[in-house]
């Protein structure tokens, strides 16, 4: 496995001077005379030339690396090494010297469409916060580390979905829906797993979009429905009995009034119709007597 390493280089600003230098010292010999390329015939115009290629050879390996860029520098097929601190290098002249971003970068998936643990066919995408940490390894152990981040990302999320349900069926049982942190989590150990190779570094993962498929969306939407209304009323009737039981030891604490059994029922229904009723109640006055 190719791994990054630091490249020889030398400051560019030293070696810019001095080709400027050279550059001009030949350039003003040659047009003041102090070289005469024609009366020098053969050896002449061959130093001339030489000369000039040195020249040029010099002002190739000047080379900028750029704020959050890496230069890698490939010396007839063979890696020489990675540029990462910014500022103007002289290098080898005969190197190639790709671009590297290093920058933090955003991708976001396409809504992939799987089924989750239960088998109900369910949407998610996600976003990956990544940088190339390993120049060497993005660009030789990887055809487009790119293209290689999006598949392998895609091919996490489908694990994860299949992992999890979209809802809990048990108190604190991780599903996609009610633990977006744990499973984002999980999701970033998932996609730098498949990174390793490639020298990325995934520094954050999050669910941008989760539902249930269209086919199914109605069918669950009712189902949520009716079980948010089940713990409404399992909350209410809960609030009205205590409620009630509070009544009747009050009633009893301090001697208001004496109830038999019969009354002590009648009246506990009394105040259920009133608390859980969804409308509101009509009171009756009772002119009578209690048991009238």
């Amino acid at each position: 496995m190719i791994q990054e390493r630091k490249a020889r280089a030398l400051p560019g600003y030293p070696m810019l001077f001095a080709l400027l230098a050279v550059t001009v010292a030949a350039a003003l010999a040659v047009i003041f005379g102090a070289v005469d390329i024609e009366r020098g015939g053969r050896g002449g115009t061959l130093s001339a030339i030489v000369v000039g290629m040195l020249i040029v050879l010099g002002w190739r390996g000047l080379t900028a690396v750029n704020p959050n860029e890496a230069r890698a520098l490939v010396l007839f097929g063979r890696y020489a090494g990675s540029l990462k601190s910014q500022g103007l290098w002289w290098v080898n002249p005969f190197t190639r010297r790709p671009r590297v971003s290093i920058k933090v970068r955003n991708f976001e998936s396409q809504k992939l469409k799987v089924n989750d643990h239960d088998g109900n066919p369910i949407e998610i995408a996600a976003v990956v916060v990544w940088r190339v940490h390993d120049t060497a390894e993005a660009l030789f152990e990887v055809d487009d580390y790119e293209q290689f981040l999006k598949v392998q990302t895609e091919a996490a999320i489908r694990t994860l979905a299949t992992s999890y349900p979209y809802e809990p069926h048990a108190e604190r049982e991780l599903s996609l829906r009610g633990n977006p942190h744990e499973v984002g989590e999980q999701l970033q150990a998932e996609v730098q797993g498949r990174l390793q190779k490639a020298g990325l570094e995934v520094m954050d993962t999050r669910i941008s979009h989760l539902a249930y498929a269209p086919e199914i969306a109605n069918a669950m939407l009712r189902r949520q429905q009716a079980g948010a209304v089940i713990d409404a009323r399992t909350r209410i009737v809960e609030g009205a009995v205590s409620m009630v039981q509070m009544a009747l030891d009050q009633l009893s604490t301090k001697h208001i009034v004496e109830l038999d059994e019969e009354r002590k029922a009648q009246m506990v229904s009394n105040l259920l119709v009133v608390l859980c009723s969804e409308h509101e109640t009509q009171p009756v006055v009772n002119t009578g007597t209690l048991y009238q």
